[in-house]
């Protein structure tokens, strides 16, 4: 295929420069961008009265047909070509002859690219968006299933205090709706159209750009031609918030792998979605969780590999920038991917609440219980911590529990003590009684319940 820059040069491209060069293996996933894109220009060419209505005509008609004949797969992408763009102009101007030429006027590629990937990205990001609603129904229905199910809560990955399954399920629930509002916030700013920026100095031709702006559902258009052309901002930001929603992902894959182990036994992922080992009958690994946690660090990877291309770039287009469409279509392949298989993981997963309960019966996670108990008697905190900690110590030495601990060995430490420190010590009391906002305790948990139910019915309706 001749290039469409070809005019100045006398000998053609090397090829193995020419495949060096080459875009049409990975931008070819935007040919529906690239087509919207090249119709709205064509109708605002008319209406400016660059373009005839005849050529007008032909265009969409050729574009139309273009775009369904790839869709249903009659029509092949042409790797020879330089990218998509040149791929479809060169369709064409085949099909409808001079008038196909006509549609590059006014436009640069520079521009054309910089429309075709926020339009791209703005679509796939609704997708993820999806995605991640669907994600948090599934974690909300796990925590009404299991909001009574007592379990240890832990910090530094040691026992710490009693807690509902049911709060921790929504504290990732939490996580996932800021990563909803921070993809609603990078699209945003995203929203704006570069088409009509041209290469970078914007064009002589009488051209309206608000108009191509609002047939492609922007919210406006760059105000700076040479930054709309340069821009890929939204591009690192929209990787930023990928790699945030796959770091939650991967802390939550992280717990699901200890939560399914013998040594825990909190719950059992369903057969479909975990494997077996080619030796050891025995196992059932967790492998989709573990592939979420180990495909994190390639988003990140993608993340950092674009800012570094970036990092260094004079204004305005550099062929450099050709590399951010590589790294981010890896990011929205992965992230999809993960919560696709993620959320039915989530669904299927059953808990095992005796063995969660046993585990909290463990551990002296009610210690700070026995401090409040002493605090409530009028003791100051301080002093009530130091006389949990030597109970505990003293249970350490004795092989048991602050609960089977006798009432005559708490006195030697305190008057205070009275056979009431067994109730206010039970494990589920110690959780129930937690009903700050945001606390474990069952009242709370119905709130944070009803908090993320209200934010999913606001997606619908958004949506409605």
């Amino acid at each position: 295929m001749d290039k469409m820059w070809a005019g100045r040069f006398q000998k053609a491209l090397d090829k193995e420069a020419d495949d060096f060069n080459s875009s049409i293996h990975f931008d070819c996933r935007m040919y529906r961008q690239d087509i919207r894109g090249s119709l709205a220009h064509a109708k605002m060419l008319e209406k400016c009265g660059i373009l005839s209505q005849e050529d007008a005509a032909l265009i969409q008609t050729g574009l139309d047909s273009i775009l369904a004949d790839l869709d249903c797969g009659a029509l092949a992408f042409d790797f020879d070509a330089e990218d998509i763009h040149m791929f479809i102009e060169a369709e064409l101007t085949k099909r409808i002859g001079d008038a196909g030429k006509r549609l590059h006027t006014a436009r640069s590629r520079n521009d054309q690219v910089a429309v075709d990937i926020r339009m791209y990205l703005r679509d796939e990001a609704a997708g993820v968006k999806a995605l991640l609603l669907s994600l948090i129904e599934a974690v909300l229905h796990k925590a009404e299933e299991y909001a009574g199910a007592i379990m240890p809560g832990y910090t530094h990955l040691q026992r710490a205090q009693p807690i509902y399954f049911g709060q921790q399920l929504l504290a990732y629930c939490m996580m996932f709706t800021r990563d909803v509002g921070r993809l609603e916030d990078a699209v945003k700013r995203m929203n704006y159209s570069p088409l009509g920026s041209c290469a970078l100095a914007g064009t002589s031709y009488p051209i309206n750009r608000e108009y191509t702006a609002s047939l492609l559902g922007f919210d406006g258009i760059c105000m700076n031609s040479i930054d709309g052309v340069s821009d890929r901002d939204f591009c690192a930001e929209l990787l930023a918030v990928f790699s945030v929603i796959m770091m939650h992902l991967s802390r939550f894959s992280e717990e699901i792998i200890l939560w399914s182990s013998f040594e825990f036994r909190f719950i059992e992922l369903d057969d479909s979605y975990t494997t077996g080992s080619s030796i050891m009958p025995q196992k059932k690994n967790p492998d989709m969780a573990e592939l979420v946690r180990g495909k994190t660090g390639r988003v990140y990877g993608d993340l950092t590999a674009l800012l570094t291309a970036l990092k260094g770039l004079p204004l305005a287009y550099n062929k450099d920038m050709q590399e951010d469409k590589e790294a981010i279509f890896d990011a929205v392949d992965t992230v999809k991917k993960c919560l696709r298989v993620f959320a039915p993981m989530i669904d299927t997963m059953k808990a095992l609440p005796a063995n969660m309960k046993k585990a909290a019966q463990t551990g002296f996670i009610n210690a700070t219980d026995v401090a409040d108990y002493l605090v409530g008697k009028g003791m100051p905190f301080r002093a009530a911590y130091k006389i949990s900690g030597q109970l505990v110590a003293e249970c350490i030495e004795k092989d048991t529990v602050l609960e089977a601990l006798p009432l005559e060995a708490y006195r030697a430490h305190s008057d205070l003590f009275d056979t009431d420190v067994y109730g206010f010590i039970n494990i589920e009391a110690c959780a129930e009684k937690r009903n700050s906002a945001g606390g474990t305790g069952k009242e709370s948990i119905k709130t944070q319940i009803a908090y993320v139910k209200a934010f999913l019915d606001a997606q619908k309706e958004a949506l409605e």
